[in-house]
């Protein structure tokens, strides 16, 4: 006979497709009642719901024999049931001090990195852990308490990836009631009575006083509101990412966004300043290469930096990002960005050799993601074809080498109509194109001599004149 609790888990598993016939799915179990009840329970509905279990176990190494005393009862547990066991440890106080990093934060990414690796491995479809809907609840306070958003009043996600959490709706006293008809027995983790934590805080004072003397049905109206705040949440980030698809333009590695579409997204109204909101988080989520939570405070200054920013002032933000005021717009790009073996990141370095002696190239550059072309033309005969398309050198004026760079520093160009050569970096700073937008920045020398720079005309010795017979046409495309 199944129990109650296992038939009301079916229905939630059913109505919300957490899982599939034929998936295999790993149960994260800690050995604390909550992730063994989950067990169990999964356990009974397995062959309902046709999935293949397996037990799953991270040991933090945080208590010294009692987590290893936690992964000789889980493993026992998984071999009762006759269910293939996955377990592994990390020093988790270790990383986090190499890392310089939070305990509980390194914990919760090690052990998440962890559950990844059996999915990407092919191992298993899905993990199942077991959170609470006390749990949903703690979170949703611990957030207001820190300050929040709606972000933030979402709590945790039914699922995350390849993580579903199918109790959130449970209470955690339904599982140990549940344990306790079945005589199951589970492990305690003593930190979690540790009440210089803040969530053991909210845990064992906050909340009982909160049921106790204001509302008793405060973890399930918590719970209700997270759920009502992830359905705003992801209509907004919908709406968000279409405005940015729209808005935010490519530059080198970085994004770019004029300051006007960022502060009025959708309309002239107050109610876009959402929209604004939610674009900045979009962008800044979309670049940053490492962890980092941006808080209202720094979505309000880049907002303010889009107002009344000064050219070439600029902000960090959280997660490796920098945002500069480039003349009417702002410019976001990753910074300190590493490479998997740990060096930093460089410049966009390319050269291609021009050999127009077989007549029209075509030229990808991938670094940039753009392609160029070059073609031969008769001057002034046709002229008028030259109005869209980019610059115009003097064909016969080119020498070999022929090639097509990024810019570097000492480079130096004369422009047409200048009496002498300026270096391109004056050039540049002159057009306000910024310091993230000019990395890679292509060149074309002849000779050795600058004799073209994207955005600029030929240089004024190598520029199509009344004496050209026949013209060199550079134009630029996207990949």
């Amino acid at each position: 006979m199944r129990s109650t609790l296992s038939q009301e888990l079916f229905k939630q598993v059913r109505d919300t497709q957490f899982l599939r016939p034929g998936d295999r799915v790993g149960v994260a179990v800690s050995g604390g009642a909550d992730s063994v009840a989950l067990l169990l329970l999964l356990q009974e509905l397995h062959e309902k719901l046709g999935i293949v279990l397996s037990v799953v176990h991270f040991n933090h190494k945080l208590r010294g024999k009692s987590s290893d005393a936690d992964e000789k009862f889980v493993a026992k547990l998984a071999a009762k049931h006759g269910l293939e066991f996955h377990t592994a440890s990390v020093h988790v106080a270790k990383k986090a001090k190499k890392e310089h990093a939070n305990l509980e934060d390194t914990a919760r990414r090690a052990r998440y990195d962890y559950f990844r690796s059996l999915v990407e491995s092919g191992a298993l479809a899905r993990i199942a852990v077991a959170h609470t809907a006390d749990d949903q609840a703690e979170t949703v306070l611990a957030h207001v308490l820190r300050g929040t958003g709606l972000t933030g009043l979402g709590g945790i996600h039914p699922v995350a990836g390849p993580v579903i959490r199918p109790l959130l709706h449970v209470r955690r006293g339904e599982l140990r009631t549940y344990l306790r008809a079945k005589k199951q027995k589970w492990r305690e983790d003593a930190t979690n009575r540790d009440t210089t934590r803040t969530r053991a805080r909210i845990r064992r004072k906050l909340l009982p006083l909160l049921e106790k003397q204001f509302q008793p049905t405060i973890v399930e109206h918590l719970a209700t509101l997270a759920d009502l705040a992830r359905e705003d949440e992801a209509f907004l980030e919908a709406v968000a990412a279409r405005r940015a698809a729209e808005l935010v333009q490519k530059c080198g590695e970085g994004l770019r966004i004029a300051a006007t579409d960022l502060l009025e997204p959708v309309s002239k109204m107050e109610e876009a300043q959402a929209v604004s909101r939610r674009l900045v988080r979009h962008i800044v989520k979309s670049l940053k290469p490492h962890s980092g939570q941006l808080g209202a405070g720094h979505v309000n200054a880049v907002l303010e930096l889009a107002r009344h920013g000064q050219g070439g002032s600029s902000l960090p933000l959280p997660g490796g990002v920098e945002v500069r005021r480039e003349g009417a717009g702002l410019a976001f790009h990753a910074v300190g960005k590493k490479f998997a073996s740990g060096t930093p990141s460089k410049a966009r370095e390319f050269e291609y050799n021009i050999d127009m002696a077989r007549g029209a190239q075509e030229v990808r550059v991938p670094e940039l993601g753009c392609v160029f072309r070059f073609r031969v033309i008769d001057w002034p005969g046709k002229r008028a074809e030259t109005s869209r398309d980019g610059a115009v050198l003097d064909r016969d004026r080119l020498r070999l080498p022929l090639v097509l760079r990024n810019w570097r520093p000492g480079d130096r160009m004369r422009p047409l109509g200048h009496r002498n050569a300026h270096k391109l970096k004056r050039l540049l700073n002159e057009k306000r194109i910024g310091r993230w937008a000019r990395d890679g920045w292509p060149v074309l020398t002849s000779g050795g001599i600058l004799a073209w720079a994207r955005g600029f005309d030929a240089a004024a010795e190598f520029a199509a004149d009344e004496r050209t017979r026949a013209g060199m046409v550079i134009a630029e495309d996207a990949l």
